[in-house]
C-alpha cells in the first residue's frame, strides 16, 4: 500500500495525520492524492457544501499594515471606497438577498484591528434586526475583540466568528508587525468561551511554503476550527505583494487535498482569489474542498451565487449548513 492509500486508511479511522506526514502527501502523484482527499470527504462529510457571502461592513483606513491588502493606510493600493460601518439598513438589505440567493451564511466583515465598544453596540443592533427578519447564519469578522465583546454579538444573534491565521506563525511576522499571531489565537479562544463557533484559515501564495501552510492548518486543528477558509492571493496594485504570481489549479488542489487528509471532517472553504482559477474552483471541489464564499469579496469582484448553486448541483452537491 503507497502512502497515499495508507494516509487516507488513517484518517478514515480517525488518526490524526503529522506534519511529516503531510509533507510526504504534497510530494505524492496529484491526481492519487486528489482522488483519496474527496473519498475521504464524501465518507467524513458526504455531500453537504456550506455556502456563505460576505459583506464589507467597514472598508479602509485600516492601520494594520498586513502586506495583501488594499485596505490597508500604509500603502497607495487603490481601495473601492472608505467608510465607516454600514447602517442597520444596509446590512439587513444584504442578508435578505443573500438569502434570496440560496446562501446559508451572512458574513459581516470590518476594517481596522478591532471594532470599538460603540460600534460593537451598534452592529448588535444590525444582527438582531437581521436575525429577526430572515433565516439566514451570521458570522462576524470584527477584528481582535476579547470575550465579552463576543458575548455581546453572541447574544445578539451572531453564531460564528471569522479571524484568519493567514499562515504559519513562523511565517506571519513576514506579512504583519502591527499586531501577532498570538493575537489571533487568543481571540479565537475568547470567540469560543463566549460559546461562538470559529472559522479561520489563510492565504496561499504569500511567498510561504508548503510546510507554512500545513503548519497553519494543524494550528487551526489544535483550536478546533471546523470552518478553514482557503485564500489565493489576489495580488493588487499599490501593495507590497503585488508582484506575487497567484497560484495555478493544481497548486490550489494539491493544497487542498493535503488540508483534508489533516482536517477530515472541516468545512474547506475556497475564498478569495478563487475567481482566478480557470474552473471557479470546480476541481478544488472535487479533490477536498466542499464550501464556498460566494458573491463579491472586500475589494475584488467574486463568483455569483448563481453560477455557485449551479456548479455544485452539477458536481452532486447538496446546499447545507454544517457544523451547527
Amino acid at each position: 500500500m503507497g502512502i497515499v492509500q495508507e494516509l487516507k486508511e488513517k484518517a478514515l479511522a480517525g488518526g490524526k495525520i503529522s506534519l511529516e506526514e503531510a509533507l510526504m502527501l504534497a510530494e505524492a502523484p496529484l491526481e492519487e492524492l486528489a482522488d483519496a482527499a474527496d473519498e475521504i470527504r464524501r465518507q467524513k462529510c458526504g455531500q453537504s457544501f456550506d455556502l456563505c457571502a460576505i459583506v464589507n461592513g467597514k472598508c479602509g483606513r485600516c492601520p494594520e499594515d498586513c502586506r495583501y491588502c488594499a485596505q490597508s493606510a500604509h500603502y497607495q493600493a487603490k481601495c473601492t471606497e472608505a467608510y465607516g460601518l454600514l447602517s442597520t439598513e444596509k446590512l439587513l438589505e444584504g442578508a435578505r438577498r443573500a438569502e434570496a440567493c440560496g446562501v446559508l451564511r451572512y458574513s459581516i466583515v470590518t476594517s481596522g484591528r478591532k471594532l470599538s465598544e460603540r460600534e460593537v453596540e451598534q452592529v448588535c443592533e444590525s444582527i438582531r434586526a437581521i436575525r429577526n427578519e430572515t433565516n439566514i447564519r451570521i458570522c462576524v469578522s470584527f477584528g481582535l475583540l476579547e470575550e465579552a465583546q463576543f458575548e455581546k454579538i453572541r447574544r445578539a444573534g451572531a453564531s460564528r466568528v471569522h479571524c484568519n491565521l493567514e499562515s504559519s506563525s513562523e511565517f506571519f511576522p513576514k506579512i504583519c508587525t502591527t499586531h501577532t499571531y498570538q493575537d489571533k489565537i487568543n481571540t479565537l479562544k475568547a470567540a469560543v468561551r463566549a460559546g461562538l463557533s470559529v472559522c479561520s484559515g489563510g492565504i496561499l501564495g504569500l511567498g510561504e511554503t508548503m510546510e507554512d501552510r500545513i503548519r497553519m492548518v494543524l494550528t487551526a486543528r489544535e483550536l478546533g476550527v471546523k470552518s478553514v477558509p482557503v485564500n489565493l492571493l489576489n495580488p493588487i496594485p499599490g501593495t507590497p505583494l503585488a508582484h506575487r504570481k497567484p497560484l495555478t489549479a493544481q497548486e490550489a488542489r494539491r493544497c487542498v487535498a493535503v488540508f483534508r487528509f489533516l482536517i477530515p471532517e472541516a468545512s474547506i472553504r475556497l475564498a478569495g482569489g478563487r475567481g482566478l482559477l480557470g474552473d471557479k474552483g470546480e476541481q478544488c471541489f472535487q479533490s477536498g474542498a466542499n464550501a464556498a464564499i460566494s458573491g463579491d469579496m472586500l475589494t475584488t469582484a467574486g463568483i455569483t451565487a448563481e453560477k455557485d448553486l449551479e456548479l455544485v448541483r452539477n458536481l452532486g452537491y447538496e446546499v447545507k449548513l454544517s457544523h451547527e
